[in-house]
């Protein structure tokens, strides 16, 4: 019997997968579609040979560490998004776009060479073969007391697979719709899942290659927006490639998918129309690469469809809890912490995956889960442990400029509402993220630590060392809000009421939450695999 199936190709599926292989652990991954990959989806343009990606595109090293530090170690290739440039707003059918001077719409996003495909093939190439299976569409899951038993459709036969746990890295809403689980999932995590959009999923993404980037000469960034109401591209964005020698303008619909599948006969002429009056006649007729994401039947849910396209930036707390005895686990980029929807969204789920199953699968202890050693503490951990200190200490000026970067790119995309509240908990779940981290790396001898009902009496001083970081977060991002012309416009948000810093810290609280019982998980591994308490102390 294997040790994990993993059930969805996508970032999130492969990182586990690739853990698992590295740690030598038996397990097999099913994708349902033909190819690896899910949201991400690069195809080369037949005459440039340009690699265009029609699924994600950018990622942000500045507020995205654990993407940025894996493209490192894959040795990727990567190269910032082109913003310079001015930025076009075509607010009239009838009349020429808008310019307006702008200092960049991305934010410091980045690109990989060769497309984000390339992050793919580099998980899977570390793959054995025999352990990937591709056009095998999960049907059911079944918890069958010490293990589970899946039941998969491959090209009209039915197979069952058992494992002593399941990885589902599928997007909540598909799973509610198309899975059978018995016994049933509990309605409140079913609401949830109900609850939760898939990122990008009723969207779809335009790529149109030509000769060359005339825009950039004309001193325009290639970004710009179409706010009429007969718009068909809603924004366009420079795509050309790290050389700027391949070059090609990409764009997102503004049509929703019912109208999309009404004008899907003229779609390509309209396309080029729109992109042709934004930016000239010679775009007009370019090389066209189109993706619709709705259609697509293993990302695109029915209440995907229907629903309006919300991003929810951090998961559901129920989506990340281990089901049926810590036997299924649930990922996908839509249960990240933070950037959920987002790549790093899916590799955060993943690093929780990973942590997870490194407990499932460790040495248990006696009957009364209690495990005593000295407790004492070595000259190693006091030296460990005070590193860590430093390195908390050292986030406190990169978590300021991180709540701003999230709270600029808020206001460029026009939001309204909650904007200290999201920025700030996005600030903090990077830096849990990076510590995390750190800990996975941090040399500490466990050989005199104690765990008790499965906490290490480390993990105090784990906690002990943000004491200091998440008050002084606050004092700054108030501050800084009084301060803000931005936010000038923003009464609630220029000067945070107590009720609503009463919120934003219970929002906070959540996140140490989660952050202390993954950083006791980390520490009780290296003491031989206890079960993470529940009753951790909060930050003061």
């Amino acid at each position: 019997m294997l040790d994990t199936v993993i059930v969805g190709g996508g970032v999130c599926g492969l990182a586990v997968a690739r853990s698992l292989k590295a740690e030598g652990r038996s397990f097999a991954l099913y994708e349902a579609r033909p190819r690896l990959g899910g949201r991400v989806l690069s195809v080369p343009c037949s005459r440039s040979g340009l690699t265009v990606d029609l699924g994600p595109t950018w990622f942000w090293p500045q507020t995205q560490p654990v993407i940025a530090q894996l493209v490192a170690e894959l040795g990727l290739d990567h190269f910032p998004q082109h913003d310079e440039g001015a930025v076009l707003v075509l607010a009239d059918p009838d009349k020429k776009p808008d310019v307006i001077a702008n200092e960049g719409v991305h934010g410091g996003a980045r690109r990989l060479s060769n497309g984000m495909a390339a992050l793919v093939d580099a998980l899977s190439a570390e793959l054995a073969v025999e352990s990937v299976h591709v056009d095998h569409a999960l049907v059911s899951i079944e918890d069958s007391g010490d293990h589970v038993v899946l039941t998969l459709e491959h090209d009209g036969t039915i197979l069952a697979v058992t494992a002593a746990r399941a990885v589902l890295a599928v997007p909540p809403r598909l799973l509610v719709e198309r899975i059978h689980f018995t016994p049933s999932l509990d309605p409140t995590l079913v609401e949830a899942m109900r609850q939760t959009p898939t990122w990008m999923a009723a969207k779809a993404k335009l790529v149109i290659a030509c000769e060359n980037a005339a825009w950039r000469d004309t001193g325009y960034s290639g970004n710009a927006f179409v706010t009429h109401e007969q718009a068909v591209l809603g924004e366009i964005f420079d795509a050309c490639d790290d050389t700027s020698t391949k070059a090609a303008l990409g764009g997102f619909l503004a049509l929703p998918p019912d109208l999309r599948e009404s004008f899907a006969a003229g779609l390509p002429m309209l396309m080029g129309n729109q992109v042709a009056q934004v930016f000239g006649p010679a775009l007009e007729h370019g090389e066209q690469y189109y993706k619709d994401w709705a259609t697509e039947a293993f990302t695109c849910s029915t209440l995907d469809r229907l629903s309006d396209d919300r991003h929810l930036e951090f998961g559901n707390p129920l989506l990340r809890r281990p089901l049926w005895g810590r036997k299924l686990l649930l990922g996908g980029a839509e249960t990240g912490r933070y950037a959920a929807g987002y790549l790093e969204g899916a590799l955060d789920a993943a690093q929780r995956i990973k942590r997870e199953l490194d407990h499932a699968m460790a040495p248990k202890t006696n009957a009364a889960g209690l495990r005593r050693t000295v407790g004492v503490k070595s000259d190693t951990n006091a030296a460990s442990l005070a590193t860590f200190r430093g390195w908390v200490a050292s986030q406190s000026e990169r978590a300021l400029e991180a709540y701003r970067h999230h709270l600029n790119h808020a206001l460029a995309k026009q939001e309204t509402e909650q904007l200290t509240q999201r920025a700030i908990l996005g600030a903090v779940e990077e830096v849990y993220a990076r510590a995390l981290t750190e800990l996975e790396t941090l040399s500490l001898d466990t050989s005199g630590v104690a765990v008790e009902r499965g906490r290490s009496t480390l993990t105090p001083d784990i906690q002990a060392a943000f004491h200091a970081f998440l008050p002084a977060l606050v004092d700054e991002v108030v501050a800084f809000n009084r301060t803000s012309c931005a936010l000038s416009n923003f009464p609630d948000e220029h000067d945070l009421s107590a009720e609503y810093l009463q919120v934003i810290l219970k929002d906070i609280a959540a996140a140490w939450r989660e952050f202390s019982l993954s950083a006791n998980a980390i520490v009780v591994s290296k003491s031989a695999g206890q079960t993470p308490a529940l009753d951790l102390v909060p930050a003061q």
